[in-house]
């Protein structure tokens, strides 16, 4: 099928920010979208919705981490043809998502189903247990970010490796702060915008966890 003929969750603007429009990072403390989006959730064809200024597409993001180890997956888009988002193509990410399908409801939340679906698609590793929402992405200055919404995710895994599967990953493993800033700040990477947002509340997790573990 046509990425552009899938059916795809959307939910309108006028729902998803009842409260008006932020920018940038907000904690799931603060509001909880995720429950706003699964009450005013409807289903539109991918193609009408780029673009379209009425609907956002909520996305799971996912920062997949090992607690102990306090490192995160990171990984560079392909650059090849087969790559469906053009506009991402090359960039470095820290989150690991896509859009939710309708076939995803099949077992509950969507949202879950899409989460799930779109790791086992990605990478290989088992989880640790329940991925847990830290906040939420908007982003209304570029073209891509217009269109979506994110729900960044806490994913955890035990595993000191973990591999990419799909296509769409050129590289990625598991890396410590210190060895992603080597990366972030070389002169040839240029990391995402949703990842350079999702890049502080990283931080402050896995700085947690070193506190927690130092206890």
């Amino acid at each position: 099928m046509n990425k552009n003929d899938e059916i795809i969750l959307v939910v309108s603007r006028e729902n998803l920010f009842q409260e008006g429009l932020f920018e940038g990072y907000r904690l799931a403390t603060d509001l909880d979208y995720e429950s706003r989006i699964l009450r005013f959730l409807e289903y539109k064809r991918r193609g009408n919705m780029e673009g379209n200024a009425e609907y956002k597409q909520p996305i799971p993001y996912m920062l997949l981490i090992n607690r102990v180890l306090r490192k995160v997956f990171a990984y560079k888009r392909a650059e090849n043809e087969r790559y469906v988002e053009k506009r991402l193509k090359g960039m470095w990410s820290l989150g690991v998502g896509g859009h939710i399908q309708k076939g995803d409801e099949s077992d509950g939340s969507p949202i879950w189903g899409g989460l799930f679906r779109e790791l086992q698609e990605e990478i290989s590793t088992p989880l640790k247990g329940t991925p847990y929402v830290l906040g939420y992405i908007n982003s209304e200055g570029n073209a891509v970010g217009k269109d979506h919404f994110g729900i960044l995710y806490i994913v955890e895994t035990d595993s000191i490796e973990v591999y990419p599967k799909g296509s769409e990953i050129a590289e990625g493993r598991l890396m410590s702060l210190e060895e992603l800033t080597q990366i972030l700040t070389s002169s040839d990477c240029i990391l995402e915008e949703w990842s350079e947002i999702a890049l502080e509340p990283l931080k402050i997790t896995l700085r947690n966890s070193e506190i927690v573990q130092q206890e």
